[in-house]
């Protein structure tokens, strides 16, 4: 089907939809690790806590220790270390990697799935905006 042949594109709708693809890892005993848990991970980079990085994400503390927790299990290696010489955290180098890499890993399978979307799919399909880590393949 040609997407210049299907009346959608002439339908008047302003609106562009927008690719969303949701990815996480998994195991039997729950979630793992997903881009939630990614930006988590980077709110604490930027905050240096982890308190203000669930506030800013909207949920507690409680939620986000246990879910940092349970990838640390998972891993088998710690995600934060109190940060040196000041309250707070800092991500363990286990962590930078894992934010940067599934950021790069997000970014090649929504690029993928925007451009067969745009090939089979009768709309202008636009991507999804995206985090700095995301975008900066090299941070």
């Amino acid at each position: 089907m040609s997407r210049t042949s299907t009346s959608a594109q002439g339908s008047g709708n302003p609106d562009k939809p927008v690719l969303r693809v949701h990815l996480w890892l998994e195991s039997e005993g729950g979630m793992l690790f997903g881009l939630g848990r990614a930006q988590l991970l980077e709110m604490v980079a930027l905050h240096g806590s982890l308190n203000q990085a669930a506030k800013v994400l909207g949920m507690s503390y409680r939620a986000a220790w246990g879910r940092i927790k349970r990838t640390e299990q998972a891993l088998g290696q710690p995600l934060l270390v109190k940060a040196s010489g000041r309250k707070g955290y800092e991500l363990t180098p286990l962590a930078g990697d894992l934010v940067r890499d599934f950021a790069v890993w997000h970014h090649e399978v929504e690029e993928f799935a925007l451009a067969r979307a745009r090939q089979h799919l009768p709309w202008d399909i636009k991507g999804f905006a995206v985090s700095p880590a995301i975008e900066e393949p090299g941070v």
